[in-house]
């Protein structure tokens, strides 16, 4: 039996990577009109099956089935309330989001809500890769290019008067009511939720490769600057907070340390923690340090270098006994 459980576990993996390479294959193809759509389901059949591989895992085969139906199995709904059962989690909400999409009739559905929706795409593609990862032990960058993994979004977005010229006042109303209420989210989130696109221009000076002209006027009303050299903050700060801590855990774990912690009086052993990220981080300002962290002001999010890795390490070998509580008392002086 738990031979046949395994095999069911890995076949459904095996679909849910499949799924989610389908849904970028889509997405990635701006001549399919039905991308959105598209995507939309196959990410969400992508995280249902690997969920539900998750649960066999943990809860045996039955877990998968309603009680009070055994040839029925739970849907991704049921399936996300179970593995992320806390509502307020931005995964969770972002799941939520995507599913509710995927359930809009399609005649709803226009190319305008790429704009909307494609924040909240890249956060799901980067979950999915986390998780599968975490769950599974399945690293999906080895199958699929890095590159492939970055969402290809159009660029002509339109404002809310050309949306209002372009549909009728029910769907226009529709769709800048979904606008808004993402944005609102994105606003009060992280990056679990939403990773914002953004949109750079290249300077070449062969006009048949260009996508729009322009020309320098010194008199103009409106500075602007040109960059000699592109530096990508992608690139340089690669980690969120729940990778840094990964991170920094994992090497602690391969040097046999843990962290000492005095909890209801007495002292315990125990892993880094978010919270004693965020006592690193305000003890040595690293927000505004650009050695260790990048400021994302679309999104309003941060994310981090692998050198804060090294740093936050190397402080915690000084002393794993006192680093913790060391933290606290210089907050509070």
């Amino acid at each position: 039996m738990g031979e046949f459980m395994e095999d069911l576990s890995e076949r459904l993996v095996s679909k849910s990577i499949e799924a989610f390479i389908m849904g970028l294959e889509i997405y990635n193809k701006p001549t399919i009109k039905y991308r959105i759509e598209g995507f939309s389901f196959f990410i969400c059949n992508a995280w249902e099956l690997m969920l539900k591989a998750y649960i066999i895992n943990n809860d045996g085969e039955e877990a998968i089935y309603f009680k009070d139906s055994k040839d029925r199995t739970i849907s991704l709904e049921n399936a996300v309330e179970t593995v992320f059962p806390d509502k307020h989690g931005s995964l969770r909400k972002n799941l939520i989001r995507i599913i509710e999409l995927r359930n809009t009739s399609t005649h709803f559905i226009t190319e305008d809500y790429e704009h909307i929706y494609a924040p909240l795409f890249q956060a799901c593609v980067s979950n999915y890769i986390l998780k599968m990862q975490e769950f599974h032990n399945e690293d999906i960058t080895k199958q699929i290019a890095q590159n492939f993994l970055t969402l290809s979004v159009r660029i002509d977005q339109l404002n809310q008067e050309e949306i209002r010229a372009k549909y009728s006042p029910k769907m226009a109303e529709r769709l800048l009511s979904e606008q808004a209420k993402i944005e609102s989210e994105i606003s009060t989130s992280n990056s679990d939720y939403a990773v914002p696109v953004e949109t750079r221009f290249y300077i070449t000076k062969r006009k048949q490769e260009a996508d729009l002209l322009v020309k320098f006027d010194n008199t103009a009303e409106t500075p602007i600057g040109v960059l000699r050299e592109v530096k990508d903050p992608n690139a340089i700060y690669p980690l969120t907070t729940r990778e840094v801590i990964k991170i920094v855990n994992r090497r602690l774990k391969s040097k046999g340390i843990l962290l000492t912690k005095i909890v209801a009086k007495e002292k315990q052993k125990m892993p880094f923690t978010t919270n004693d990220f965020q006592l690193f981080n305000t003890f040595y300002d690293v927000k505004t340090n650009e050695r260790y962290c990048y400021h994302y002001k679309i999104g309003n999010r941060y994310s981090y270098s692998p050198v804060l890795c090294d740093f936050i390490i190397e402080e915690i070998e000084r002393n794993p006994e006192t680093f913790v509580e060391n933290l606290k008392k210089r907050q509070k002086k």
